[in-house]
């Protein structure tokens, strides 16, 4: 069997429960905008009055959450962590489960190099983390439609937040198969590549707490494509886009390398 159709297919299952799993909180998160919406300016001044540290955390930010844009903008902190997570535990699961499921004799009696396994590994890879973009995409430009009362530009927000979101999956998609590709222990790589993802995530809430520490900006992905700024802002940062190619790059790259001097443990 091809083992780009075998990939898909052994992580069929996995991606509907994701992808069920975005639509639903797309759905639940939006649901409760009518009461944000209908309080108005009063909910903004609850949460201004917040202490910083609270609002850093609930992602709140600078959002006008009487607006559809604003509220969407906040809930799709969330929706990002949960790709980001899903990415990263795809490519350490998709490059080391044939040592953790001892199967790994089904890719050495392939006569295909094992650069060739990683490139179908890979597509299989970017294949899936498309579809879980489209249907968080379409799902929320289908359920903020409802709520645009205002006739905001809100389908044009969405897209250029899911464009970035699609970069950091790519880029935490590299970095968990560089870990799987590395790492001894074949069960233990994604592990290791959410509890990296989260450090990072912990680290963009820790500099929105505290301005001094801006200059770290550059060590988590989740402050390159910020929310508040892709929507209402300059739009896209031309220096976190070239670094984020150039880490992809460089994740894609180790990957092969350390998976060709691998012992796969026959």
């Amino acid at each position: 069997m091809n083992i780009f159709i075998r990939e898909m297919k052994a992580h069929r299952k996995s991606l509907i429960i994701w992808c069920i799993a975005i639509v639903f909180t797309v759905i639940s998160g939006m649901a409760k905008f009518t009461t944000a919406s209908s309080s108005g300016v009063s909910y903004n001044k609850l949460m201004s009055q917040m202490p910083q540290s609270l609002r850093a955390l609930l992602q709140v930010g600078s959002f006008d959450l009487s607006k559809v844009s604003g509220y969407y903008g906040m809930l799709f902190v969330y929706i990002l962590l949960m790709a980001a997570i899903h990415a990263s535990m795809l490519g350490a699961n998709i490059i080391s489960k044939e040592e953790r499921d001892k199967t790994v004799e089904f890719l050495m009696a392939k006569p295909v190099s094992r650069s060739k396994i990683v490139t179908a590994k890979l597509s299989a890879a970017i294949v899936n983390i498309v579809i879980f973009n489209l249907v968080s995409l379409g799902s929320s430009i289908a359920v903020t439609t409802n709520y645009n009362s205002k006739g905001e530009p809100i389908e044009r927000y969405i897209i250029m937040l899911m464009t970035g979101m699609f970069i950091i999956q790519i880029l935490f998609l590299s970095m968990g198969t560089a870990i799987a590709a590395k790492s001894k222990n074949p069960k233990a790589a994604g592990t290791i590549s959410t509890i990296i993802l989260l450090a990072t995530y912990l680290l963009s809430v820790i500099i929105d707490i505290n301005s001094k520490l801006e200059g770290l900006k550059i060590l988590t992905p989740f402050k390159y494509f910020n929310s508040y700024n892709l929507m209402y802002g300059k739009g896209f940062s031309a220096v976190y886009i070239i670094l984020s190619i150039i880490l992809i790059i460089g994740f894609s790259a180790l990957t092969y390398v350390f998976y060709e001097k691998r012992d796969l443990g026959i």
